[in-house]
């Protein structure tokens, strides 16, 4: 058997700003695209299919186009599981009669944990929950965690398990030893919205959402498949791709990815305002991707941000990168007890807690001019 494994779509994502659902469709349309081409037996969505739990009616919109090319036109199933950014309800929606179409989507935890078999290969479906909806939906007590919960919750599973064919898990949590980036909605406080990767050893594969980065966790069978988009600055290094899981009868698993190309990378460049502005540099980027710029220009900047927009339209960060030392001296500066400074004392260190640079003898005799003529004009008035 062959499937997919995607998640962590969020459309609705707004990011500095700016709605993502078109960048969002480009890459969905390539991620139909592979569908077709792959003819996998299923699709796998492991939660956060929106960004939120009200999404825009743009993100609404999309998903069902999408949904529909893949379950309708293209006739491949779709297993799909709410995420903590979804509204457990509102997808929960519909699923009595998605299922005739081999849509299965499982929007709210219950106390049926029965499969989903497809080709002989079992799919266990455990959306994401909060530990207290865990211990009440299984009257346990002593569920605290989510590592309690999932525990809890597999340990249902395992009771009614076929182990002799393959078993997938599909869920969203975010398992110890994972890496987060800003993207990523807190679970709870401390550690204890972390799940153990142990608890999965009873699957042949656990197919995850919630961290965006497909090298978040390293386990031979346990798997993030990552985010369609960066979502924020953090992840800009990261590589966005889908995993193509290949399960044989014995539930050996052979992992393959695919790699998405957006319309609009989410890049950090860093120089002084002038060499970012010069065409020999900005020539030989991609201009219109979406940037974080760290200016190194020390001293006072007039309008920095609408001038890299004039070349950079989609400018979403700017920021000055101030030396750790420079940074330290100031720190001490503000320790420091004011004292009755004179005019000039105090324009000197504004000058210098403002740029970092000395305040030379030449800037200080302009400034005594200076001073003395305001001065005198006060006086005579």
């Amino acid at each position: 058997m062959k499937f997919i494994h995607t998640a962590d779509w969020h459309l609705g994502k707004l990011v500095h700003g700016i709605y993502m659902t078109e960048e969002q469709r480009v890459v969905l349309e390539q991620f139909v695209q592979l569908v077709e081409e792959e003819k996998p037996d299923a699709v796998i969505i492991a939660g956060d299919l929106y960004d939120r739990s009200i999404p825009p009616t743009d993100a609404v919109d999309l998903l069902n186009d999408i949904l529909f090319k893949i379950n309708v036109e293209l006739n491949t199933p779709i297993i799909a599981i709410s995420g903590n950014h979804d509204s457990a309800e509102r997808l929960s929606f519909g699923t009595s009669w998605y299922k005739h179409s081999h849509f299965y989507l499982k929007g709210k935890l219950t106390d049926d944990f029965s499969p989903i078999r497809l080709n002989d290969v079992y799919f266990h479906l455990v959306p994401y929950a909060e530990p207290g909806l865990v211990r009440q939906i299984l009257q346990d007590e002593s569920i605290h965690s989510h590592q309690d919960a999932m525990k809890s919750v597999i340990g249902k599973i395992e009771g009614q398990i076929d182990l002799d064919s393959p078993n997938i898990f599909v869920g969203h949590a975010f398992v110890l030893g994972g890496k987060e980036t800003e993207s990523e909605r807190t679970l709870s406080v401390g550690g204890s919205g972390c799940v153990t990767s142990d608890l999965f050893s009873l699957f042949n594969y656990a197919a995850l959402g919630h961290l965006h980065s497909p090298d978040a966790l390293r386990h031979d069978s346990v798997r993030y498949s990552g985010s369609l988009l960066k979502y924020s600055f953090s992840e800009a290094k990261q590589r966005k791709s889908v995993s193509i899981i290949h399960v044989d009868s014995k539930g050996d698993i052979n992992i393959e990815e695919r790699l998405l190309s957006p319309a609009r990378d989410m890049r950090e460049i860093e120089g002084c305002l002038e060499e970012l502005l010069d065409p020999a540099f900005y020539q030989k980027q991609k201009i219109d991707d979406y940037l974080k710029v760290t200016l190194h220009d020390e001293g006072a900047l007039i309008d920095p941000i609408n001038k890299l927009r004039q070349i950079y339209p989609n400018v979403l960060h700017l920021e000055r990168k101030i030396d750790v030392m420079d940074m330290k001296q100031k720190q001490v500066f503000q320790s420091i007890r004011s004292e009755k400074k004179s005019e000039l004392e105090l324009f000197e260190s504004f000058y210098q807690e403002m740029t970092t640079l000395d305040f030379s003898e030449e800037k200080r005799e302009i400034m005594e001019s200076v001073i003395s003529v305001v001065k005198g004009e006060a006086e005579r008035k």
